[in-house]
């Protein structure tokens, strides 16, 4: 029989990496994507050094032919995608003032329209076998709009109202939708070079470590149905909310 496959868009160095290898680690073959093939290079090999099974995938997730195109070839050459991962962040600060149609439509584009088109192609295999997990990951904009990132929090508002509709739909069908609230800052490179202050407070666990926030996604795949999760918050205990 083939293996079950957790799909995780977009995988980065820090948190979709770090979902990608737990769920490598329970069990599953990964099927790691981004927009190029080489920035996943270390990831699968750190996958398969640790005794895992992982493949790699270039895709423009918000182009629908390439999405298609790509579940079909995992379903049909790797495995049945048991759980899909939406980790595409595009957090992009801009004045309203100055923020372009172009961009404003780009940020949409990657955190919002690209969610629907995974989510539709791979709910679409789900819901025949009865069974499935989909994760969506969210921020602090997808709750609250702050000044500087009008393009950001209407994607992410949008992604959240995705989530809570399919949810509400497949959910009686056997798959379980979840999102995520990433509120803080996260343990990564871009982190460390931008808000020096804020990466200081990673002694104090001030600062949301990639592996423990990949944890509570195994946890919400594995919840036993009667007791699902829709909306999951993750933040340091210095956090203010």
């Amino acid at each position: 029989m083939a293996e079950p496959v957790a799909l995780v868009i977009g995988a980065g160095d820090a948190t979709g990496g770090a979902i990608s290898r737990r769920f490598a680690k329970g069990g599953f073959t990964v099927c790691a994507t981004r927009r190029h093939l080489e920035k996943l290079q270390p990831l699968i090999e750190r996958i398969q050094a640790e005794g895992g099974r992982a493949h790699g995938f270039a895709s423009d997730a918000r182009q629908e032919e390439e999405v298609a195109a790509l579940v079909e070839k995992i379903e049909s050459q790797i495995g049945p995608i048991e759980v899909l991962v939406f980790n595409i962040g595009a957090n992009v600060r801009a004045s309203i003032l100055e923020e372009t149609a172009r961009k404003y439509f780009k940020i949409w584009e990657m955190a919002c329209f690209a969610g629907f088109l995974n989510a539709r192609e791979v709910a679409r295999r789900m819901v025949v076998r009865e069974r499935g997990t989909i994760l969506f990951t969210g921020a602090t904009a997808s709750i609250r709009g702050s000044a500087g990132f009008a393009a950001f929090a209407g994607a992410k508002h949008a992604l959240r109202a995705l989530a809570q509709s399919m949810a509400r739909e497949l959910g009686p069908r056997g798959i379980h939708v979840a999102h995520t609230v990433i509120d803080g800052g996260i343990d990564t490179e871009f982190i460390r070079e931008n808000f020096p202050e804020r990466y200081a407070l990673k002694d104090q666990d001030g600062i949301l470590n990639p592996e423990h926030i990949a944890d509570a996604y195994w946890m919400l795949h594995t919840q036993p149905r009667d007791a699902w999760t829709h909306e999951l918050d993750l933040r340091p205990w210095m956090e203010k909310f």
